[in-house]
């Protein structure tokens, strides 16, 4: 199933071309109270929620994909957790071009570990990109997203594939200077995720799929998650070796070879297979 928050906070489901509105379905949603839960509430009760949805469906009023706004199909996650230098040809790539490292020493992952960025980071495409430091690169990174659906702290790599919701395009969006790299990562909108979450039984095997960037229509990134040096269960060991899992974290993979600078005017594509594609406006951001 491929999931989706639409418009005004709208629940979707996206079928040949079409979004179906089942936003009804969120009546399956337990009722919560302050404190609020630290997971999303969706994603957490996903079975309920899908039951719901497969009942509304045959009535359900649609729109085309191309009539409506993405949100994030995460609402709420604890957690945006990312991969640096997943890839060995990015890790080449940011060691040799100066304008990547910025005198950082730049370590292979195993070494490095993980990092998080703010969830206040996180947008939908139709939100798009809103660049600021318009002296520095601003660095487009496509990154196969990775939805937590069952909770998990010490989870073994054997036993990572059932604490997964759903799969989505991830775009980690970079200032570039000499700052610790979450806080160059965590600007607003600079974590862009569409525009559906596909369900685990949906999408099969994630670990053989080809994706691309584009910008203005040129390619910018082209590979296949088979070349991830740590792949999905490997990240969900690695991340739950430290923190507890929730549903609805989202797990940033990491990125390929090819990440360069974006400003406003710019139109982002980002392409997975089994996923589908996204457009993402870049523009400036708006002064407080």
């Amino acid at each position: 199933m491929r999931i989706c928050r639409f418009d005004d906070n709208r629940l979707g489901v996206v079928r040949d071309g079409r979004v179906h509105d089942v936003t009804a379905a969120l009546d399956a949603l337990p009722p919560c109270r302050y404190p609020l839960p630290a997971f999303d509430p969706l994603v957490a009760n996903l079975d309920k929620v899908r039951a719901r949805i497969e009942a509304l469906l045959p009535s359900a009023p649609s729109k085309g994909v191309d009539e409506v706004v993405f949100l994030s199909p995460v609402a709420s996650p604890g957690k945006l957790v990312a991969a640096p230098v997943n890839y060995l040809k990015h890790l080449a790539e940011a060691r040799a071009d100066a304008g990547v490292h910025h005198d950082n020493q730049i370590l292979e992952i195993q070494r490095i570990g993980l990092f998080l960025k703010a969830t206040s980071s996180l947008v939908g495409p139709g939100a798009g990109v809103a660049v600021r430091h318009h002296d520095r690169r601003n660095d487009h990174e496509i990154e196969l997203a990775v939805i937590i659906g069952e909770a998990g702290v010490g989870i073994r790599k054997e036993d990572a594939w059932k604490h997964v919701a759903g799969y989505s395009i991830g775009l980690d969006m970079t200032v570039r200077g000499p700052e610790e790299r979450s806080l160059r990562k965590s600007v607003d909108s600079y974590s862009v995720l569409g525009p559906w979450m596909v369900t685990a039984d949906e999408m099969g095997d994630p670990t053989a799929l080809d994706f691309c960037l584009k910008v203005n229509g040129q390619v910018r990134q082209q590979a296949n998650t088979r070349d991830l040096v740590l792949g999905i269960p490997e990240l969900i060991e690695f991340a739950s070796a430290f923190y507890t899992l929730h549903p609805g974290d989202v797990l940033y993979t990491g990125t390929p070879e090819g990440v360069g600078p974006v400003v406003p005017g710019d139109q982002i594509l980002a392409e997975f297979q089994g996923i589908g594609q996204m457009s993402v406006a870049v523009r400036p951001a708006q002064a407080a």
